[in-house]
């Protein structure tokens, strides 16, 4: 309650250094710049490379409510590379990611990675080091020619873009539903009495077996 007439508060709980604990964020519009300037630096600096950076394995989610989903895992197992034919420490310099951990539990997964290996080495315009002395594995002349370019300022004052998002990404299919009409049969079913019965069926099935 409220004291009368123009007394003293009493116990003024106000003696704090409210100005410490707030943070404001005036400096978000700036921010937001300076962030796209080191993406457009980073980028500049790893041309005509992807922005996204190694290609990656296509594994499955774990737990047996997800493990339907596909998606990018860390890096390509020790075995795949044998099996598609790239050695552990060439994989890394050429764009591909390793996870020297990983192992595989299925043929399927395993084919499935190595194929992606291989059309991914088959894509790859890998410069040569030195543009006079050619190595095996190294893109042609010409190839290389045609990406510098296509990286340089055309006529028009544009250049071809810079390949951004992931490598070969996973591409989700969802089935296609039948659709069919609803039978007679069907509309007749009784389903939760059906369900009740097999619960009692199985649940008493123990006790029935000892008489």
């Amino acid at each position: 309650m409220a004291g009368k007439r123009n007394g003293v508060l009493s116990n003024v709980h106000l003696r704090k250094n409210w100005k410490r604990w707030v943070r404001t964020y005036f400096d978000q519009p700036m921010a937001k710049k300076r962030r796209a300037r080191t993406r457009a630096a980073k980028a500049q600096a790893i041309a005509p490379r992807p922005i996204a950076g190694a290609v990656r394995p296509i594994v499955r989610c774990s737990t047996n409510k997800n493990n339907h989903r596909e998606r990018l895992g860390r890096g390509f197992s020790l075995e795949e590379l044998a099996v598609a034919g790239i050695d552990r420490r060439y994989a890394p310099t050429i764009g591909i990611s390793v996870d020297h951990r990983r192992k595989n539990r299925s043929v399927e997964a395993l084919q499935q990675n190595v194929q992606r290996l291989k059309e991914y080495r088959s894509k790859l315009i890998l410069f040569p080091r030195k543009l006079s002395v050619r190595k095996t594995g190294d893109s042609t002349p010409e190839e290389v020619q045609a990406v510098i370019d296509a990286t340089k300022q055309s006529k028009t004052g544009k250049k071809v873009k810079q390949p951004s998002g992931p490598i070969m990404p996973v591409i989700k299919t969802v089935p296609k539903m039948e659709v069919r009409a609803v039978t007679a049969d069907e509309k007749n079913f009784q389903a939760y009495i059906t369900l009740r019965r097999q619960w009692r069926r199985a649940k008493l099935q123990g006790m029935r077996e000892k008489k």
